[in-house]
C-alpha cells in the first residue's frame, strides 16, 4: 500500500501534476471565448461543461436566507465558532500605514489600502467545501475589501450546497455565483455582463482552474497556483502509529495525486504505522482515493535520526508538516520551509484544515520555500509616500544626479538639476 523509500526517492518520486498541451489549448479556448462573448459563453460551457442549464449565475440573497434556514444548530455553531477564530487569528497580521518626519523636514511613508474587489473561487459540484469559503472571504473581510465576490459550481440540480451558502453568509461574502472551472476564473478575470471584474483572485480548484488563474495573472493577481494536498510527518519512537496513520489518510484521501509522506528513525514505528494504514483504509468511504494516494505517491523514509528528519522535511517543503515527537518545541528554530506546522499528537492536521485560525489556503508542491499561508496580506496593497523637503532635496541632489547619469538617463538628473540651479 505505501513504499518504504531511501532518502534520495522522495525526490524522484515527487512530481507535478501532468499537464498536457491539450489541456492548456481548452484553457485558452475558454478564457478567449469568455472575454469575447461574456455571459452568453459562460453560461454555454457551463451547460456543456457541469450538464446544469442556469438561467441567472447569482444567487438571490432569499436563496441564502433559505438555504440557511436548512443548517442544523450543531451546523451553525461550528461555522461561527470556526468564523471567530479564523478572524480573531488573521486580525493579528493586519499592517498599519505609517509616516515618520525626519529632522530635516523630510517625510516618508507607507500607505496600507484593502483591494476594492476580490474574488474567490470555492471547488463545488458534486462536495462543499464551506471551510474554503471561510479561509478566503475573512482575510479579505478583515483586510477591508469593500467587495467579495465568489464563484463556485453547482451541483448536477443547478443549486449550491446549503452549507457552503451559510458559510459564506457567515463570512461577509458579497456575492455568490453558480459557476465554475475555467470559465469561472474567465469571468472574473475580464468581467461578464452580471459577473464584475475583480482585482485579483484566490482559491484552490483543478488543474483546468489552475491553468487558467496562471494564464490571466497580470491581467488580475492571484494568491498561487494550488497542487494536490501533501502532508509529511516525522515522528520519534514513542508516537502513536494509530494517530499517524490517520493524519497519513486525511490528506490522502483528498486525491490520488495526494502525498503523504512518514520520516521516522524507528523502523518498529513505521511497520506499526504501515499495519494502522492498512487497517484504517478499509474503513475509509474514499478508501479508493486513499489507497492510490499512499500507492503512487506515499513514503515511509527511515532516518538516520531525526536531525536527518527534519533536513528532509526542510527539502520537501511540504503543505503541511506535523511534529510528533516527545517536544517538538525543541525543534521548531531548525523547520525551515513549510506551509503550515503541526506540534504534538493533539494538533492534527485536521484541526488546522477547519478552526485552529491559521489559513488552510497553503503552498504546495514544495513552494513553502518562497511561498506563504493566504494571509490579510493577500488582500491589501502598499503605497509608498515621499515628501522630501527643500533643504533634503538640496542636500541629496547631487548623489541623484551621480546615480542617474551613471545609468545614462540625463533627464532623471535634469529634473534634480533644474531645482538646485535655481535655489543657487
Amino acid at each position: 500500500m505505501i513504499a518504504i523509500v531511501k532518502a534520495a526517492e522522495l525526490f524522484t518520486r515527487r512530481e507535478e501534476e501532468a499537464v498536457s498541451p491539450k489541456q492548456e489549448r481548452a484553457v485558452q479556448e475558454i478564457l478567449s471565448r469568455v472575454k469575447r462573448e461574456g455571459d452568453t459563453a459562460v453560461r454555454e460551457l457551463t451547460a456543456r461543461l457541469d450538464g446544469v442549464e442556469l438561467a441567472q449565475f447569482q444567487v438571490k440573497e432569499s436563496e441564502i436566507d433559505a438555504a440557511v434556514a436548512t443548517i442544523s444548530p450543531g451546523a451553525k455553531e461550528a461555522l461561527a465558532l470556526a468564523a471567530r477564530r479564523i478572524r480573531s487569528y488573521h486580525e493579528r497580521q493586519k499592517s498599519n500605514s505609517w509616516i515618520e518626519a525626519e529632522e530635516d523636514g523630510t517625510v516618508l511613508g507607507q500607505l496600507v489600502r484593502p483591494l476594492a474587489r476580490v474574488g474567490l473561487y470555492v471547488p463545488g459540484g458534486r462536495a462543499a467545501y464551506p471551510s474554503t469559503v471561510l479561509m478566503t472571504a475573512i482575510p479579505a473581510s478583515v483586510a477591508g475589501t469593500e467587495e467579495v465576490v465568489m464563484v463556485t459550481p453547482p451541483g448536477p440540480d443547478g443549486e449550491v450546497p446549503a452549507i457552503t451558502l451559510a458559510a459564506a453568509r457567515e463570512a461577509g461574502v458579497t456575492r455568490v455565483f453558480k459557476m465554475g472551472g475555467a470559465q469561472a476564473v474567465a469571468a472574473l478575470a475580464y468581467g461578464t455582463e452580471s459577473i464584475p471584474q475583480v482585482d485579483k483572485i484566490v482559491g484552490p480548484g483543478n488543474i483546468y482552474v489552475a491553468l487558467a488563474k496562471r494564464m490571466v495573472y497580470g491581467q488580475v493577481d492571484i494568491d498561487a497556483i494550488a497542487g494536490p494536498s501533501e502532508i509529511v510527518v516525522i515522528a520519534d519512537e514513542n508516537a502513536d502509529p494509530v494517530y499517524i496513520a490517520a493524519d497519513l489518510l486525511s490528506q490522502a484521501e483528498h486525491d490520488p495525486m495526494a502525498s503523504a509522506v512518514l520520516l521516522t528513525p524507528s523502523a518498529s514505528l513505521a511497520e506499526g504505522v504501515t499495519n494502522e494504514l492498512q487497517r484504517q483504509c478499509e474503513a475509509l468511504p474514499r478508501a479508493e482515493i486513499a489507497a492510490a494516494s499512499l500507492l503512487n505517491h506515499g513514503a515511509l523514509c527511515i532516518t538516520r535520526d531525526l536531525a536527518e528528519a527534519i533536513e528532509l522535511a526542510n527539502r520537501l517543503a511540504p503543505e503541511h508538516l506535523e511534529l510528533m515527537v516527545e517536544d517538538p518545541w525543541l525543534w521548531v528554530g531548525q523547520i525551515k520551509n513549510a506551509g503550515a506546522l503541526f506540534l504534538g499528537p493533539w494538533s492534527p492536521e485536521a484541526v488546522g484544515d477547519y478552526l485552529a485560525g491559521p489559513n488552510h489556503v497553503l503552498p504546495t508542491n514544495g513552494t513553502a520555500r518562497f511561498f506563504s499561508a493566504l494571509s490579510v496580506d493577500d488582500f491589501s496593497k502598499k503605497t509608498s509616500l515621499i515628501s522630501y523637503s527643500q533643504r533634503a532635496l538640496l542636500r541629496d541632489g547631487p548623489g541623484v544626479i551621480t546615480l542617474a547619469e551613471a545609468e545614462g538617463l540625463q533627464g532623471h538628473a535634469a529634473s534634480i538639476r533644474a531645482r538646485i540651479e535655481k535655489e543657487e
